[in-house]
C-alpha cells in the first residue's frame, strides 16, 4: 500500500512532463476518476442535510461536499520511507442555514498547512488522526467558529476558534487565529497564531508565521517560526522558498529541529490537480543535527461542487 502514492505521482508526473499541451480529451479516466469522488462526496452531503430537514423550512439550495485528497514520499537521507496521505471533506448544510458544516478528516486541523511538512516529525499528527466534527458560525462570514466531535483515537472534544485578518497597508496584512479545546482524556489544550504577509511585488510575497500550543496532556508548549518567500510565476507554477524551525517549551525552551527548502507547486492536466517537488536539508535532535537531504514529492486533488 505504501507503494500505491509514489507510484500514482510518478505515472502524474512522467504524463504531465511528456505531455505539455495536453488538452481536455486527453486522460479520459482522470475526469471519470474526480467526478467518481465528488459524486460520492455529494451524495453524502445531500444525506446528512435532509437528516436535519424539516417540512416547514424549504430552500432552494442543494447541499454539497468538497474533499482535498493529497498522496507524498518525503524520502530523505537515513529514512528512506517517509509516506504522507492526507484527506479532509467538508459537508455544506443549507438545512441548517449554512451555519453548520460536517468536517471529516485523517487529521486534526490545529496546525497550520504553512508548518514542516517534511520534518518527518510526525507524532504530533500521529496523536490527531481521524477527527469528525461539526462546525457551527453564527453567520457564514463570521470569523467565530465552535467545533463538536471525535478525534485524537476517537475522544470526544469540542473547540473554539476566532481568527480575523488586518490590513495594516496596501501590501501588509496580518492574520491572527486563536482557539481553546478540550479532549476527554488528553485534557485541555489552545494555541495562537499570527502571519504578517506583505507582497513584494505583483507576483511574490514574503511571509512571518508564528505558531505557539499548548497541551494540558503533557503541559508544555510546542513553538513554530518561518519565514518563506511565495513567487508565482504564472497561473499554474508558483516557488516557496522557506526556512522553518521547531520545538518545545519543556523540559526548557529548546530547538528540536530545523528545515531549509525549495517548493515547487504545479497544476497539471486539470484545474483540480497539483503535484509539488520540494527538495530540502533537514536538521534534528534526535539525530544530533547532522544534516539529513530529502525530496518531497507530492500529488494533490480537490474534489467537489462548490
Amino acid at each position: 500500500m505504501k507503494k500505491a502514492p509514489l507510484l500514482f505521482f510518478v505515472s502524474i508526473a512522467l504524463i504531465t512532463n511528456s505531455h505539455a499541451q495536453e488538452t481536455k480529451e486527453d486522460y479520459p479516466w482522470l475526469d471519470t476518476m474526480h467526478q467518481s469522488i465528488a459524486s460520492s462526496v455529494n451524495s453524502s452531503a445531500m444525506w446528512f442535510d435532509d437528516f436535519f430537514a424539516l417540512k416547514e423550512f424549504t430552500h432552494n439550495e442543494q447541499a454539497y461536499g468538497e474533499a482535498r485528497i493529497r498522496l507524498g514520499w518525503e524520502p530523505r537521507s537515513r529514512h528512506f520511507n517517509e509516506f504522507e496521505t492526507r484527506f479532509k471533506i467538508r459537508v455544506k448544510l443549507p438545512n441548517l442555514k449554512n451555519r453548520v458544516d460536517l468536517v471529516f478528516s485523517d487529521y486534526d486541523d490545529d496546525r497550520p498547512n504553512n508548518d514542516i511538512q517534511a520534518s518527518g516529525n510526525n507524532a504530533f499528527e500521529e496523536r490527531n488522526r481521524f477527527s469528525l466534527a461539526l462546525r457551527w458560525r453564527s453567520s457564514p462570514e463570521s470569523g467565530l467558529s465552535h467545533r463538536i466531535g471525535v478525534g485524537r483515537r476517537l475522544q470526544a472534544f469540542v473547540k473554539s476558534r476566532y481568527r480575523n485578518t488586518h490590513l495594516l497597508s496596501e501590501k501588509t496584512n496580518l492574520h491572527w487565529e486563536t482557539s481553546a479545546y478540550m479532549y476527554s482524556s488528553d485534557g485541555l489544550g489552545a494555541n495562537f497564531s499570527w502571519q504578517l504577509a506583505h507582497s513584494a511585488t505583483k507576483n511574490s510575497i514574503f511571509r512571518w508565521n508564528n505558531n505557539f500550543y499548548y497541551r494540558d496532556n503533557s503541559n508544555d508548549w510546542l513553538w513554530q517560526h518561518s519565514l518563506q518567500k511565495l513567487t508565482q510565476f504564472d497561473e499554474k507554477n508558483a516557488l516557496i522558498a522557506g526556512f522553518y524551525i521547531e520545538g518545545l517549551s519543556r523540559p526548557n525552551y529548546h530547538l528540536d529541529e530545523y528545515l531549509v527548502s525549495l517548493r515547487w507547486r504545479k497544476n497539471a492536466l486539470r484545474k483540480w490537480l497539483f503535484y509539488e517537488v520540494e527538495p530540502f536539508i533537514l536538521w534534528r535532535r534526535d539525530e544530533d543535527f547532522k544534516a539529513s537531504y530529502g525530496i518531497a514529492l507530492r500529488l494533490e486533488g480537490y474534489f467537489g461542487d462548490s
